[in-house]
């Protein structure tokens, strides 16, 4: 045979095996994938990643031998598509189960595929993106299988803060392999097709007798509501695919990396005269803290996370600037913006998200103090609200509150306060620095002299005046040096773009040490 022959011989043999690995589990099973209402491994890394930009490790990698009848089937790839590409001209990996092989099962090789760009990622610094579709272990190997979950998780632990790590759930995630994307950084859930749970409603009915479908037990909307362990809800695999791009855009690549710039033609000193009606003068009557937020930013766009869970405090991403920030914001308009265990754990976990990759942290202040309630003292509100404090006072990026109205008790303490190394604070003049609001003071200090008073409604409302004038506003914060500046609402845009130009270099740090011993 001619060399010639041999070699064309050769390329169509690679072509054949190339064809064989896309196919996943075969055609029929990716025609079922289709109709269920999900993207294939394959459709959804090109949806994901800038076009042509996607090259695939380890395609032909086929699973371990073994007695339980798997060598009739050796899929190449093993049920997951590894490799790397770029989002936006920048560079990320990506892993996407395959649900048509072997229903997306985690073998040993399929483990050590991930493992392997889990690594590149690390070395190189760049992100990491999962495309959760697994029906779990494969039983059929065992403790291997299991072994290999475990070197994710460690693999996971180990890059945490280092480099980012989002994780799209986007079918079943079930028994172990739920602790890979409670460890990621960012989860992103598909309504009616994607779920998580540790053990699965058959096993709860059969242990504790209660009945619960998938959705109710570890859906889409139970993870964004009410567990708090997802932070998007899509309405489809693209959306899901869509989120997790525009989320790049604002995160750096790695920690040692600032985050991306984008240029906007919105004026850096624009002003806004609707900013000083916004605040009610009734400290009683809400808003919505999205309100001023959008006012704020560039091109008014607010990219929100974990909308739907502990509604009381917001958290997201926006532009100063053209300068990515992680914005924290008590929400009076749910709940009146108090504090509470979900909130607190909320917000703490992404503040410490901000600062392990260089997000400068604005915060705005509009807090009573935290709930009372037996409930939240016997669930640990004490413990809870202790990490947020933990993660402001922890953060060296740069950090800037603007106080809009209340900030009572411990709170205000824990709100990006000026004591916890916060280095710009402002306040809006309608702001109340306290203790406690004027009428639980008032009816503290003075119970015995408005008891025998004449006209005690008269009296109270003069000592409760009295009260706000001497002590609960921002000026006596302001005389003290803990508020830098009482500013016009309507120059809040300018004020806070000219403060992270000023705190854009700074050098702070914290004392040598392995690390904390966070509240957990």
């Amino acid at each position: 045979m001619k060399p010639e022959t041999r070699a064309i011989n050769k390329l169509d043999d690679l072509r054949e095996r190339n064809e064989r690995a896309e196919l996943g589990g075969g055609e029929a099973r990716l025609e079922r994938q289709r109709a269920s209402g999900k993207m294939t491994a394959r459709e959804r890394i090109e949806f994901l990643l800038d076009e042509g930009t996607f090259e695939e490790f380890d395609k032909f990698v086929v699973h371990r031998s073994n007695d339980f009848g798997l060598d009739k089937q050796r899929f190449p790839g093993d049920g997951v598509v590894t490799g790397h590409g770029k989002i936006d001209g920048r560079q990320v990996f990506v892993f996407a189960q395959d649900f048509t092989v072997f229903g997306g099962s985690l073998s040993e090789t399929h483990a050590q595929k991930i493992c392997k760009i889990m690594d590149l990622a690390m070395k190189t610094g760049a992100p990491v993106i999962g495309l959760n579709d697994s029906g779990g272990a494969r039983i059929q190997e065992g403790v291997v299988s299991l072994g290999g979950y475990a070197d994710i998780f460690l693999r996971n632990t180990l890059a945490s803060g280092v480099v980012p790590q989002i994780s799209c759930i986007l079918g079943p995630c079930a028994g172990g392999a739920v602790y890979s994307p409670a460890i990621t950084d960012f989860n992103v859930m598909v309504k009616d097709t994607s779920y998580m749970f540790i053990t699965g409603p058959d096993v709860i009915k059969t242990v504790t007798h209660e009945e619960v479908t998938k959705d109710e037990l570890g859906g889409a909307l139970t993870h964004n509501s009410k567990s708090g362990v997802a932070h998007f809800a899509a309405d489809s695999d693209e959306h899901a695919l869509q989120i997790t791009r525009e989320l790049i855009s604002f995160i750096p690549s790695n920690n040692m990396e600032d985050p991306p710039f984008a240029a906007t033609e919105d004026p850096v000193t624009r002003i806004d005269k609707e900013l000083n009606t916004l605040v009610p003068e009734n400290a009683n009557m809400p808003y919505d803290i999205r309100d001023i937020i959008k006012r704020v930013v560039d091109d008014s766009y607010f990219f929100e996370v974990q909308e739907l869970f502990a509604q009381n405090i917001v958290v997201g991403f926006a532009r100063l600037g053209g300068h990515s920030v992680g914005i924290v914001a008590n929400q009076p308009a749910f709940l009146a913006g108090v504090l509470d265990i979900d909130a607190s754990v909320k917000a703490a976990r992404f503040v410490r998200f901000c600062d392990c990759f260089n997000i400068p942290l604005i915060t705005f202040e509009d807090v009573p103090g935290f709930l009372p309630g037996v409930d939240q003292e016997h669930h640990g509100i004490i413990r809870h609200g202790a990490k947020l404090l933990y993660a402001f006072a922890e953060a060296t990026v740069p950090k800037i509150t603007v106080i809009t109205r209340k900030a009572y008790g411990g709170a205000y303490c824990v709100m990006a306060s000026k004591h916890i190394r916060t280095d710009v604070n402002f306040a809006y003049p309608t702001a109340e620095i306290a203790v406690m609001g004027a009428e639980g003071a008032v009816g503290i200090l003075y119970r015995k002299e408005l008891s025998e008073a004449e006209n005690a409604e008269a009296a109270r409302q003069e000592k409760i005046a009295e009260f706000q004038n001497k002590l609960a506003n921002p000026y006596v914060a302001a005389e003290k040096g803990f508020v830098d500046e009482v500013i016009e609402p309507a120059f809040t845009r300018p004020k806070l773009i000219r403060a992270l130009e000023l705190t854009r270099n700074k050098r702070d740090s914290n004392p040598p040490k392995k690390h904390g011993n966070i509240p957990l």
